[in-house]
């Protein structure tokens, strides 16, 4: 008899998954508590269902039945239940069979499967998850195989089985259809799991931005307050859906507050509510969300404070809000969160306390501190930008920044994604979602408490071992555009929502001023971009000039971007004019608009009223008909026309499609002023992937401005460097292949030396060992002698032959050459004599140095190869020159395993020091490509073998022709578990 409390209960396998509509359930083993529970659930599920199960009319379980489906031993009988509020809404179990189909222990390695969905959640991919969680199981217990029967006529769930992506094997037998699956995960497989994963997941964020009716719960009969301010803003932004005011203390004369139906639980709504803002303390947060989950509210925002953030208390409370919420089915925002906003024309939603909600555009924000948020809220709203949505997830203790990449991926309103983060819950899958967002929009992160050395307050996440500056590395590898501060991700997002991507890093450069001209150039240069000569127009020049001028650049083949630099020019009586803004911006506007798509930016000193068009252009851009966050837009005026503020409707009398606004002005011009889009019309895209060509058609392509030339260039550089990946993901490369690796004798060696029960600790391999691996994958070690007395020394160097080395391999002097524990090229029996003397008398006795004697190799340069496992980040490969330019300066670059061969010539070129190893002030060029084929060989031993947690190379010395690697290190551990491999999961702190 299993209880949940048994040291024999699997507690494992329990998990939060998120199903198909975006609502969650928990699957957990089933155990002899759950008799109750079972006959319930039976007795909810139609009799076509029943029939479909159990081959035959079944209406009733029977106590046998009962017993037999409650009873297991989680080896050879196993049971899963999905549950939502507590209650089973559908169930698995498998039992273990013989190759006669007979009940079996180990070493039978098949197993008879079966499912019963609710007929009430059917559709919602429960039984695809179930699916995906027994099969864990079965693989843990060692069943190969499942063994299914099922009805021609059940549909369903033959299209369970089917589409899962394992290999099987179908036929007709006895008037049924026998299907065998195999479970070791296939790259289907995981594709598979990894679309159910993003469908999931992006619909719970959806249905979260997109509520059609939202209670705020904790709404004051006051004015003031939280829950109050909540409200007025829901109403001042024009929500389109249903609200209601939610307090317990409202009599029963009080039916409204501001306007808004008004109810005393959201029991006594009586309608459907989509989302609920909890806006009460933090002890009465609990009673407010039972009041949500039992009447099917969909998803929370939970603004108290006094969570994690506030200590162990605190984090206990957080881990009961998530078990609460989810119990029900609930995503939840926060706890200690600022709001959602969702600008979208056909939502209008801003429940936030934000008090300006943004304009509509097309970035998406998501922030994980609300005094952060306020600040990019604040600054883009200054500068003109408008956002899609705005999410400020305070302790991110459920939904997380990797929800909202997978919404924003396929989002049609969204162009460019911007982060604050300070943490990051699960880096291997940041990784991965970021990697598969940036091939298609940008991804901008600021990553706060870098070098804090803990996690945040109230940030409940696993802890990983990697470097953040090894974090920062692996997310550039995978397209995010990393920048260090809140300004420069709404520099590089005004750059990047608003013109297209650059083709090339030649960037021309022309404006009324000298001096900033030559300021820009410098920082072109310290940027890596490649600046033609500056253009001065002199501080006479007009806009017409200034027009003239933009739309020569933009027509030259020889540069990919532009920046206009301007400060106010002089006028006829000769002193200093600040000019028109507006002018200068229509000049600009009229020349990009009828020049080829190449990226623009203004840098400007004190241009009046300029600052004023830009903010002025984000309350008059179109922002197209109301639509739902990933559907398509639908236009239903012109895109030139201007958008009433706050209401999705054009004017009465709208500007004509194909006219100008303003006298003289190209089309997409308006008179509200700023630098908005160029070149010809046309409706926003539809997809998820912008052109990469163009700017974005659903919101007015503005050129941003810049107070600094700094801060232009920089955006700049991003979005060169973005281009540029985003043109070499198309062709990733290939992992190494070669001959003599020994991938079979490599395993055999590792299972030898790990034994039978292996050290959870993991074990560092002697060198013979270690050497004697490396070897089977084509890495030899050049040998090492010991040399404990003088006369040890001479006879190992007879064997290896002369000139040697003489080394000591005390920890303390150990890579370290500048302590005079190295001597080379000994030529002789006398020199290394008089060595051996001179290292002893300095450093100290033989017994305390360790000596070594290792034969001379062609001298180069000095590197060092490594690979590590953490179980957060995944397997990384790293590369720098040995000594301190690594040690010191921290110059290693890093990349994820399995490395491709564009991976290793990148890694090479990406430390700053890489100009050693090609040639630098006239030394010979070394073997690179020899480096390369090492870093691959290392990336396929770790990759083939997930045991090897750790291998290091140093020194590998790289010469003109060939390297030598003359010292390694190996550490084998049983394998990490992957968990981005096993079944669909949401993270439990």
């Amino acid at each position: 008899m299993t209880t949940a409390s048994d040291p024999a209960y699997p507690a494992h396998w329990e998990a939060d998954v998120v199903l198909r509509d975006g609502g969650t359930a928990r699957i957990r083993p089933i155990t002899t508590e759950d008799a109750e529970r079972l006959v319930s659930f039976y007795e909810l599920v139609s009799d076509e269902s029943k029939y479909y199960r159990f081959f035959a009319p079944y209406p009733r379980l029977s106590a046998k039945d009962v017993h037999r489906f409650t009873h297991h031993d989680y080896v050879d009988r196993v049971g899963l239940a999905a549950t939502v509020g507590g209650e089973f809404i559908a169930t698995v179990r498998y039992d273990r069979i013989n190759a006669q189909g007979r009940p079996a222990s180990a070493p039978a390695d098949e197993a008879e499967v079966a499912f019963l969905v609710q007929d009430a959640h059917q559709g919602r991919g429960v039984a695809s998850t179930l699916l995906e969680h027994i099969a864990a199981v079965a693989r843990e217990r060692g069943i190969r195989r499942f063994a299914a029967e099922v009805l021609p006529a059940n549909n369903k769930m033959i299209k369970v089985f089917t589409d899962a992506g394992y290999q099987q094997k179908r036929s007709f037998e006895d008037g049924s259809v026998h299907l065998t699956l195999d479970l070791e995960p296939t790259a289907e497989s995981l594709a598979v799991q990894r679309a159910r994963e993003h469908r999931a997941e992006a619909r719970s964020v959806q249905r979260l931005l997109a509520p059609g009716s939202v209670a705020v719960v904790g709404t004051g009969r006051v004015p003031g307050g939280v829950g109050r301010t909540v409200l007025r803003n829901l109403l001042g932004a024009g929500f389109t859906g249903r609200t209601y005011a939610v307090n317990r203390a409202l009599g029963p004369e009080q039916r409204e507050l501001d306007g808004v139906p008004a109810f005393p639980s959201v029991a006594a709504i009586g309608e459907p509510v989509d989302l609920a803002i909890v806006a009460v303390p933090a002890e009465r947060v609990p009673q407010a969300v039972a009041d949500c989950g039992e009447h099917g509210v969909q998803s929370l925002v939970v603004l108290a404070a006094d969570y994690a953030e506030s200590g162990p208390d605190g984090r206990e409370r957080q881990r009961a809000l998530v078990r609460q919420a989810r119990s029900y089915g609930m995503r939840l925002i926060g706890p200690n969160a600022f709001g959602i906003i969702n600008t979208a024309a056909g939502v209008r939603l801003n429940a936030s306390l934000a008090p300006e909600p943004p304009a509509a555009g097309r970035i998406g924000l998501f922030t994980q501190s609300g005094a952060i948020g306020i600040a990019l809220l604040s600054g883009l709203y200054r500068r003109g930008a408008g956002l899609s949505t705005f999410i400020s997830s305070g302790n991110r203790a459920d939904l997380s920044g990797n929800d909202f990449l997978q919404y924003w991926y396929e989002d049609p309103a969204t162009d460019v994604v911007l982060l604050y983060l300070e943490s990051i819950g699960n880096p291997r899958k940041f990784t991965r979602l970021a990697r598969r967002t940036a091939a298609a929009k940008p991804v901008v992160v600021v990553k706060g408490a870098r070098h804090s050395g803990t996690t945040p307050p109230g940030h409940a996440v696993p802890v990983t071992r990697v470097p953040d500056a090894t974090v920062s590395a692996l997310l550039r590898q995978a397209g995010v555009i990393l920048v260090g501060t809140v300004t420069e991700l709404v520099d590089a997002g005004l750059l990047l929502a608003g013109q297209p991507l650059p083709a090339g890093p030649r960037v021309a450069i022309l404006g009324n001023s000298e001096s900033l001209g030559l300021l820009t150039y410098d920082a072109c240069l310290t940027e890596g971009l490649r600046p033609l000569k500056p253009l001065d127009l002199t501080t006479g020049a007009t806009p017409a000039d200034f027009r003239a001028a933009l739309a020569a650049a933009l027509a030259d083949d020889a540069c990919d971007a532009v920046v206009v630099t301007a400060i106010p020019w002089v006028g006829e009586n000769g002193a200093m004019e600040s000019g028109d803004g507006q002018v200068l911006a229509d000049a600009l506007r009229e020349a990009a608009a009828a020049a080829p798509a190449k990226p623009v930016a203004v840098v400007h000193v004190e241009i009046g009223g300029l600052a004023e068009a830009l903010s002025a252009a984000a309350r008059t851009v179109n922002r197209g008909a109301p639509q739902t966050p990933g559907t398509s837009p639908t236009p239903d005026h012109s895109p030139a026309d201007p958008v009433l503020p706050g209401t999705g409707q054009a004017p009465a009398n709208p500007v004509p499609p194909g006219t100008n606004s303003a006298p003289g002005g190209p089309p997409w011009t308006k008179s509200s002023g700023a630098f908005e889009e160029r070149g010809s019309g046309g409706s926003a895209p539809t997809g998820g992937k912008p052109d990469n060509d163009l700017p974005a058609r659903g919101e007015a392509a503005r050129i941003p401005a810049y107070p600094a030339a700094e801060r232009a260039v920089r955006a700049l550089a991003e979005a060169v460097r973005y281009a540029r990946w985003r043109r070499e993901a198309a062709d990733p490369g290939k992992v190494g292949e070669y001959d003599d690796i020994d991938e079979p004798g490599a395993a055999a060696l590792i299972d030898r030396l790990l034994g039978p029960a292996p050290d959870p600790r993991g074990t560092t391999l002697a060198a013979p060992d270690a050497e004697e691996l490396l070897g089977r994958y084509g890495i030899p070690v050049r040998p090492t002698l010991p040399a404990p007395d003088p006369d040890r020394a001479v006879e190992a160097a007879r064997r290896l032959g002369y000139p040697v080395a003489l080394k000591t391999t005390a920890p303390h002097l150990r890579h370290r050459p500048d302590l005079g524990g190295v001597r080379l090229d000994l030529a002789d029996e006398h020199q290394l004599a008089r060595a051996y003397a001179e290292l002893t008398a300095t450093l100290g006795k033989p017994e305390e140095l360790g000596p070594v004697v290792q034969a001379m190799v062609p001298r180069g340069v000095d590197t060092v190869v490594r690979a590590s496992i953490d179980s957060a980040v995944g397997a990384v490969l790293s590369f720098g020159l040995a000594g301190a330019a690594s040690e010191l300066l921290g110059d290693t670059a890093h990349r994820l395993i399995p490395a491709t061969d564009r991976d290793a010539a990148e890694l090479l070129r990406s430390i700053r020091t890489a100009p050693l190893l090609f040639g630098w002030r006239g030394s010979a060029p070394v073997d690179t490509a020899a480096l390369e084929e090492l870093l691959l060989r290392v990336s396929r031993l770790v990759d083939d073998h997930p045991e090897v947690v750790a291998v290091g190379l140093e020194p590998v010395i790289v010469a003109q022709h060939g390297l030598s690697v003359l010292g390694a290190s190996v550490r084998l551990a049983p394998a990490p578990p992957r968990t981005d491999l096993g079944p669909r999961r949401l993270p439990s702190y």
